[in-house]
């Protein structure tokens, strides 16, 4: 068995790295002896809108609620239709299913993988009602296109945002063109918890109103109830996002420097694409996906790299609709062709990508992947 010379995550350099201040939050939730909707929470809370420049941030208790939740305080239902990526992460689907509306799986774009505006404007029919745009991998999705065909049919834009915070594409920052971003703060996200969270924000006061109402079985306040759920992100995690949020931007720029490194050292390696950047974006790289030029390869490719000690993987390697079972009963529809995300699932290699990185195990991916097939 190879020995990992370089790891995939580095949540916990992360932490050794900011250790006191996250400590220090800790202890101060926990010598309060409120641990869950207290004063952390609503301090984490805050300072999300404004690090987003919006009107109203929830904390629930994962990225998959924060978008149901959406959903349901935006009236998206049994009957209605929502648009998303066949290529993203199954909860994305998830979140459309438990409102009961129908998913509809477009392709994406054979270049940056986000999804294809042409396709989301061939699948609108009468019952569409929302449109789920994923910032895949950390590059936004071309939110300017897709707000003009969601004004032009009267649609709902909820931004899945679980692999982009901190991203922004060249006219405009995450929320300005939608009704709510939705993002995930489990651990190996870009600002992640110590297990598992999520947040959602908003300029929309309905919005806002509801989802604090359903995420705490429906009370507006104490022993009032409706109908409503248990979603509740606890003081301690908030705690631990407060702390590392003032270094989310650094942490970015990091990426975007390893990034860069990919970039310009394995632009010629025979037998792999590289990650499209759309210009002027902001692409906070989450993932650096490879794809290999013949799909029969990737297999092979993630063998050798697990094989030398280089701990990648693959992200996602069967399009939702091609899941075994699939689609369980649920509500869905497929877009007419979905061959860009056929192919984006089979050939695809996330390398390793975290701003603990060192220059030196930089260059060992590098040089192993030079290597390969030579």
């Amino acid at each position: 068995m190879a020995v990992t010379k370089v790891p995939f995550y580095g949540h916990v350099r992360q932490y050794e790295n900011i250790k006191p201040e996250i400590d220090a939050k800790i202890e101060r939730v926990l010598t309060s002896g409120a641990y869950v909707q207290g004063p952390q929470l609503a301090e984490f809370e805050q300072e999300l809108a404004d690090y987003a420049g919006a009107k109203y941030a929830v904390g629930v208790g994962n990225g998959t609620d924060a978008l149901w939740l959406s959903f349901l305080a935006l009236g998206i239902g049994p009957g209605d239709e929502v648009i998303t990526n066949a290529n993203t992460f199954f909860a994305t689907c998830e979140a459309i299913w438990i409102t009961g509306a129908t998913a509809v799986l477009v392709d994406c774009d054979s270049t940056t993988r986000t999804i294809c505006p042409d396709a989301i404007r061939k699948a609108i029919t009468k019952r569409t009602k929302a449109i789920v745009p994923v910032h895949l991998y950390g590059q936004c999705a071309p939110m300017d296109e897709i707000r003009k065909i969601a004004d032009e049919y009267g649609l709902l834009v909820i931004e899945d945002n679980a692999q982009g915070i901190d991203g922004a594409g060249a006219s405009f920052k995450q929320g300005e063109l939608s009704d709510v971003v939705c993002t995930s703060f489990i651990i190996q996200k870009n600002l992640g918890c110590f297990g598992d969270g999520g947040a959602l924000w908003t300029n929309h006061k309905h919005v806002n109103d509801t989802v604090r109402r359903l995420r705490n079985h429906g009370s507006p306040a104490r022993d009032q109830h409706s109908a409503g759920f248990n979603s509740r992100l606890d003081d301690l995690q908030a705690g631990v996002l407060s702390a590392k949020l003032g270094h989310i931007s650094d942490w970015t720029d990091r990426r975007i420097e390893i990034a860069g490194k990919y970039d310009a050292a394995l632009k010629d390696v025979a037998g792999i694409t590289l990650p499209v950047r759309r210009k002027g974006y902001r692409h906070v790289y989450h993932l650096y996906v490879i794809e290999t030029i013949n799909a029969a390869d990737r297999d092979a490719l993630l063998q050798y790299l697990n094989d030398n000690g280089i701990d990648a993987k693959t992200h996602y390697s069967i399009a939702i609709h091609n899941q075994a079972g699939f689609p369980w009963g649920k509500p869905v529809r497929l877009g007419t062709d979905l061959t860009n995300a056929e192919k984006n699932a089979a050939s695809c290699v996330s390398l390793p990508m975290f701003p603990e990185l060192t220059d030196e195990e930089v260059q060992y991916v590098i040089d192993i992947l030079k290597a390969w097939k030579k």
